[in-house]
């Protein structure tokens, strides 16, 4: 009993302190190394926070599943539907009834973020935004991301989303350990869209050496979530930040931490898998008031306009010294299957109408109310600050 209740007590001690020495930092945050999971640092790895557009990379993870599973093939129809077109910036625009790939689909969602685009995968993957969302929370059961929970695939906010920088370290895994072919499309400096350019909001991608990924997210009440990973000398580390104050603080925090992590050259002993659930791990932040109401609007977006003379030094401001190299995307070339989710049994595509509503001046039959699973917006938090 002695012997259990010391290594209780060795467990707490290991979780409460990071491994690496330097300033604590108040937000949730976890660096590991990929290739073997163990954890140089970690922090609140447990706290519930709004996950904003870092669940695109589950609604990624669900699309690499679908596609080994035969579901779609790259170079099938994402039909982007009323629905999907509907949802608040960032998004790309396009009309319903539009359609482009699935590979162009999901290099939008991972590098411009578009949650019209996330949207339109997830109902033609799924069938709908509920039926994929339940694919999503399979996936998170099944990869053991206790802390996690989804309703929709771009991250809007919801009181109903939320997952933890643990649980998105058991995701980062998984996808670069079972999908490695995807691993470039993590590292698109940006795309070109007919003439327009669209910069990767990874302000580390080209800035940072041996920058390769992954995915930044921003909402009100999230604050600035980055994961971030680089490879060096055939090493590659991996950092979960949630709830920084600024697209351009959230980069210098991974870069530290991701600095700190490569001068280690001997990580702890627990990896992510095994690391014992700690501190609150059920309430979750909100921090719309102080990084939406108390600042202007232009700082209310990943957008970050470099080369800026006026505004604060940082490495991440500067323009990248090449020319960025840019994937071209767009509309058309989709000669693959259609998503079997949207086919109904004699192989038809289900039309995209709305469903009728029951007579107002009659009681409605059992079954007739909508389903509403989740909403991708509150009242009181603003849509426009959504990215």
């Amino acid at each position: 009993m002695r012997y259990r209740h010391f290594l209780k007590l060795l467990l707490a001690g290991a979780v409460a302190l990071p491994v690496l020495a330097g300033p604590a930092l108040a937000n949730p945050t976890i660096v590991f190394d990929l290739g073997n999971g163990k954890i140089l640092q970690h922090q609140e790895a447990f706290k519930r926070w709004y996950p904003a557009s870092l669940t695109k990379l589950m609604t990624a993870y669900v699309a690499f599943r679908a596609i080994a599973a035969g579901e779609v093939q790259l170079d099938s129809p994402i039909k982007v539907t009323k629905r999907s077109a509907g949802e608040p910036p960032s998004k790309m625009g396009f009309k319903p009834g539009s359609v482009m790939r699935l590979d162009n689909a999901l290099k939008m969602i991972l590098v411009k973020s578009a949650n019209d685009v996330a949207m339109a995968v997830g109902e033609n993957i799924g069938g709908s935004q509920a039926a994929f969302a339940e694919r999503m929370n399979t996936e998170a059961r099944r990869l053991g991301m206790t802390g996690t929970h989804f309703v929709n695939p771009n991250g809007l906010f919801s009181p109903d989303q939320y997952t933890t920088a643990r649980d998105l370290g058991l995701l980062v895994m998984a996808i670069r350990t079972e999908f490695p072919q995807y691993a470039p499309w993590f590292s698109i400096e940006g795309l070109a869209v007919g003439k327009k350019q669209i910069p990767n909001y990874n302000l580390l991608i080209g800035r940072y050496p041996g920058a390769d990924g992954m995915k930044t997210g921003f909402v009100c009440p999230s604050g600035f979530n980055m994961i971030g990973s680089a490879t060096r000398d055939g090493r590659t580390l991996v950092a979960v930040v949630l709830g920084e104050k600024s697209a351009v603080t959230r980069a210098e925090t991974v870069a530290r931490l991701l600095d700190h992590g490569f001068a280690t050259p001997t990580p702890g002993w627990l990896t992510v898998a095994a690391l014992p659930s700690y501190g609150d791990t059920t309430s979750v932040n909100n921090l719309n008031d102080e990084i939406c109401r108390k600042k202007p609007a232009k700082e209310q977006s990943e957008a970050v306009t470099v080369g800026d003379k006026n505004a604060p030094k940082s490495p991440y401001r500067k323009k990248l010294d090449h020319v960025p190299t840019l994937v071209a995307v767009g509309l058309g070339g989709a000669t693959g299957p259609k998503p079997k989710a949207m086919l109904d049994a004699s192989g038809r595509e289900y039309a995209d109408v709305p469903l009728p509503n029951w007579r107002p001046d009659l009681p409605p039959p059992p079954g007739a109310e909508p389903a509403v699973i989740g909403s991708a917006t509150a009242a009181q938090e603003p849509a426009k600050a959504v990215n």
